[in-house]
């Protein structure tokens, strides 16, 4: 256990860092009108993720370094986009449908809930 942790880690500051490398890089090519950065990261991780989802079944001792370290630190799309596609295939669509925009909707109002606690706060 203590092991897998270290590489779901070592993956995670791997990712991190790929991901701050990409949304530089973007900033600096398509500018700050549109957060093209995170877009190219939450399409190529989610891209990532499909293949490494097929190409893993069978190989599970390097999933948690690659799908929930890399991948996890370079997007938490990625695996949003696998649990809604499982769902999905499982055919839980209504599951899938409420998960998908549950979680959009949800997390952008826990987004402003958050900042309105921190402009009180500050």
């Amino acid at each position: 256990m203590f092991r897998t942790l270290l590489l779901v880690a070592a993956g995670g500051a791997l990712g991190s860092a790929a991901r701050y490398l990409v949304t530089a890089a973007a900033l600096r090519l398509a500018g700050p009108g549109f957060p093209a950065g995170t877009m190219a990261v939450n399409i190529a991780g989610s891209f990532l993720m499909g293949i490494l989802a097929v190409s893993l079944a069978r190989h599970g001792q390097v999933a948690p370094f690659l799908m929930t370290g890399i991948l996890g630190g370079f997007t938490t799309f990625s695996a949003f986009s696998l649990d809604a596609v499982t769902l999905w295939t499982r055919g839980q669509t209504m599951v899938a449908a409420v998960y998908v925009l549950g979680s959009v909707v949800l997390s952008v109002a826990a987004l402003l809930a958050g900042m309105a606690a921190g402009k009180a706060v500050a």
